[in-house]
C-alpha cells in the first residue's frame, strides 16, 4: 500500500511516499480502507520532533481518518465488514497518511448516511477538541462569555458554532486577516479582534465592558497567553491546547489568586482513557453536522502523494478550515 513516511525529524520535505505491507488486524482490531484523512498541527508537530510524546522513527503520522472496513480481528463483536466509520487513532500508532490502517474497535464511530467520508474525518480531532475545551475543561455555562482565537481555524471555527450551540451569551473572536474575521464573523461570533495589532486585548475588555472573558480558547503562547490572562474575568478559566507560536510563557501562578482564576491544559489522546464520554461526544457531533447545525470548512483536499505540500501550506497559515488528504 502507499503510504507517507517520515524516516527524520525537519521541514516538509521529510514527508516521503513509500510502499508498506497492509497490516493486519490484531485481536479486537479492524482493517480500514482510508477515504479521507485530516490533516492537523499535531501531524506537523510530529514530523519536527516537537509532538507532546515522543515520536519513534520511521513514523507514519495522521491520526484522524475515515474509512471503510475491509477485515475484522478476533473478539470484534459489533462492527462488520463494509461498514462506514470514523475514528481517532491511537497516538502512539498513528499510521493514517495511508491507503489502509488497523484501529481499535472501541474507537469506532459509524458515520451517518448523510456526512460524508471528508465530514466526519474533519471531526475527531479538532471537533472533539472544540467540544470538550469548552464543555468539559472550561465547564462554559449559559451565557458567559467566550474568547476563541485562531477562530477561522479548525478547531477556532467549530468552537464559535459550538459555543453559540452550548448558550454563550458573548462570542469573541480573533484572527489575523479580515478575511478570516469575517469567517468567524459569519460563523456566530459577536465581535472579532485583529490580534497581531499591539494591545490587542483592549478591543476585548471594551467588548465586555471592562468585565473580561469567562472561558478563553488558547494555542499561540508566548505573548498570546500572557495576554490573554489579562481578557480574563473573575473565575475565569484559560484553557489551552496547543504552542503554535513554539514560544513557552512565563507567569506568575500566583497572579490567579486575586481573582480565583485558572489555566487549564488540554491534550485530546487523554479523552480516550474515557471510551464512553469521546464516543458520545463524536456521535453528537456527527447528528449535528447530519442536520446542517454544524457547518464544516473544507479548506482544500488533496492527494495522498501532496502530503508535504498541505503541510507547508497549513504552516505558512494561508489556509482557512480544515485540509483533507485522500489515498
Amino acid at each position: 500500500m502507499k503510504a507517507i513516511q517520515l524516516s527524520q525529524y525537519g521541514g516538509p520535505e521529510v514527508l516521503k511516499l513509500v510502499e508498506l505491507d497492509v497490516p493486519a488486524p490484531k485481536e479486537n482490531e479492524v482493517l480500514l480502507e482510508i477515504k479521507a484523512i485530516g490533516v492537523n498541527y499535531a501531524d506537523t508537530a510530529r514530523r519536527e520532533g516537537q509532538y507532546v510524546i515522543p515520536t519513534p522513527l520511521p513514523f507514519v503520522p495522521g491520526a484522524e481518518v475515515a474509512g471503510i472496513v475491509t477485515a475484522v480481528g478476533e473478539q470484534v463483536k459489533k462492527t462488520k465488514v463494509g461498514d462506514k466509520v470514523v475514528t481517532l487513532l491511537s497516538s502512539k500508532r498513528a499510521t493514517g497518511y495511508a491507503e489502509y490502517t488497523v484501529a481499535h474497535e472501541s474507537g469506532l464511530i459509524p458515520v451517518p448516511e448523510n456526512v460524508s467520508f471528508e465530514q466526519a474525518c474533519a471531526l475527531p480531532l479538532q471537533g472533539l477538541s472544540a467540544y470538550h475545551i469548552l464543555k468539559t475543561m472550561g465547564r462554559l455555562e449559559k451565557d458567559e462569555t467566550v474568547l476563541i482565537h485562531a477562530a477561522a481555524g479548525g478547531v477556532g471555527s467549530l468552537a464559535v458554532q459550538l459555543a453559540k450551540h452550548f448558550g454563550a451569551g458573548n462570542i469573541i473572536a480573533t484572527a489575523s486577516t479580515e478575511e478570516k474575521r469575517s469567517v468567524a464573523k459569519q460563523l456566530g461570533a459577536d465581535v472579532t479582534v485583529n490580534y497581531t495589532e499591539e494591545n490587542w486585548y483592549e478591543r476585548v475588555l471594551e467588548a465586555t465592558e471592562g468585565k473580561g472573558v469567562d472561558v478563553a480558547l488558547e494555542m499561540a503562547g508566548g505573548r498570546i497567553f500572557n495576554d490573554t490572562l489579562l481578557c480574563l474575568a473573575p473565575f475565569g478559566r484559560v484553557v489551552i491546547y496547543g504552542v503554535a507560536s513554539g514560544e513557552q510563557s512565563r507567569f506568575y501562578p500566583s497572579s490567579l489568586m486575586a481573582k480565583n482564576q485558572s489555566v487549564i491544559g488540554f491534550f485530546l489522546p487523554q479523552m480516550m482513557r474515557k471510551p464512553a464520554l469521546f464516543q458520545q461526544s463524536l456521535v453528537e457531533l456527527l447528528k449535528l453536522v447530519g442536520t446542517g447545525k454544524l457547518k464544516l470548512t473544507i479548506g482544500g483536499t488533496y492527494p495522498l502523494e501532496e502530503a508535504s505540500q498541505v503541510h507547508e501550506l497549513l504552516q505558512g497559515r494561508k489556509t482557512i478550515g480544515k485540509l483533507i488528504l485522500q489515498p
